[in-house]
């Protein structure tokens, strides 16, 4: 019985890595595609390893990005994003990873998908399948090819490289556009709500759809402080399982789950869950020291159950997005500086992200969310995967 032999690109976006494909390349029938693909990454794994497949066998690396010539009028390409479970028969569709949303425009272009010019900067613009969203990738270029090396650093990733400028268009807007998973911006109508959990009584949330939905609440609210590494946390089983419980109240007031049960077990990608603290100083992941001085606030967030080792992208465009707007939690924490930009510290370092909004009455809207990241192509060649 010989195995499938598909044609991939193994990347890394960001702080995350992936698997990408051509949608030409994969079967059409959704159930035997998401076969492939948990074969691909190795799931389900009852090890937690991922030894028999292109995983890494945390959420950063479980990930899967389809790409096709986009069908959306002013788009170029449209992107498709699944986070694969490690240790279920189950790909996530729900929302967006903002971090290989960088390596995008890089593999569209290197995969003839788009057309690019022999240097400067390439335009790639990107309709978000998953929540129906537009993101624009500035990608630079140097003799025909995609620049990967440079000297951009990215706190999270060992090695310098060219920087990837995205710009996240609308990522928090009023109605969710062609029928997208992210709906209004607060889907409850307020900027704060109370949420009411079982086993962990009442927590003051912001819910926001941003980048992707998510859920905001205060470090202490969890006994936290803001400072926490992975290390900290993701043994400690009673504290991921009060987090989860919170994600999942904050799932179903969102209205993303009729039920926390539910929540737990058919979407555990979105929404996300972040804590939010006043900047003290700490000692990141690699062992530097963040100063209290050099951020504006500190923000942590859970990705598949786990403290995530850096930051989301979509995270980090929710944290840009809920700062701009008076009345969240992250604006009470820290408001954006006068330049629409804040800096936050992450388990790996600090990131700067900035946002555009606009007013109108009591109606806030967010415009634009700009960071920056990098990407590059770690393999190109086929992955094997076994028949059904």
């Amino acid at each position: 019985m010989k195995q499938l032999r598909i044609p991939a690109v193994y990347m890394r976006g960001g702080t995350s890595k992936g698997v990408f494909f051509l949608a030409d390349d994969l079967p059409a029938d959704p159930q035997e595609r998401d076969r492939i693909l948990m074969r691909t990454i190795g799931s389900p794994d009852r090890y937690g390893r991922h030894i028999d497949g292109m995983g890494g066998a945390t959420s950063s690396t479980s990930k899967v990005v389809i790409l096709s010539k986009s069908k959306q009028a002013g788009c170029d390409v449209d992107y498709l994003f699944g986070q694969v479970a490690i240790d279920r028969p189950l790909v996530d569709w729900s929302g967006n990873c903002g971090n290989l949303s960088a390596a995008v425009g890089p593999f569209a272009i290197s995969s003839g998908l788009v057309a690019a010019p022999t240097d400067g900067t390439a335009t790639v613009r990107i309709w978000q399948a998953n929540i129906k969203k537009r993101i624009v990738s500035h990608v630079p270029m140097a003799g025909g090819e995609v620049e990967e090396l440079g000297d951009f650093q990215l706190d999270g990733v060992a090695f310098p490289a060219a920087e990837v400028q995205l710009e996240f268009l609308d990522p928090a807007d009023d109605e969710a556009e062609q029928g997208g998973e992210g709906g209004p911006t607060f889907p409850t109508g307020n900027h704060i709500d109370m949420l009411d959990v079982p086993g962990v009584g009442k927590v003051e949330a912001t819910l926001i759809n941003a980048g992707n939905p998510t859920v905001f609440v205060d470090a202490s609210r969890l006994g936290f402080k803001g400072t926490e590494l992975q290390g900290d946390v993701n043994g400690d089983k009673a504290v991921l399982a009060k987090v989860e419980a919170v994600r999942a109240a904050g799932s179903v007031a969102m209205g993303d789950a009729a039920t926390a049960e539910e929540a737990t077990a058919k979407r555990p990608h979105t929404p996300k869950l972040a804590y939010v603290a006043k900047p003290a100083t700490y000692t990141a992941s690699d062992g530097r020291t963040v100063d209290a001085r050099s951020i504006d606030l500190l923000a942590r967030i859970f990705s598949m159950g786990a403290l995530h080792h850096a930051m989301t992208g979509t995270g980090a465009v929710a944290i840009a997005a809920a700062a701009a707007i008076p009345g969240t939690l992250v604006h009470r924490v820290s408001p954006v500086g006068a330049d629409g930009r804040v800096r936050f510290g992450h388990p790996s370092g600090t990131l700067r992200v900035g946002a555009e909004v606009a007013r109108d009455g009591n109606h806030w809207s967010v415009t634009k969310v700009m960071m920056s990241r990098s990407a590059r192509r770690l393999m190109e060649g086929w992955v094997r995967v076994p028949p059904a």
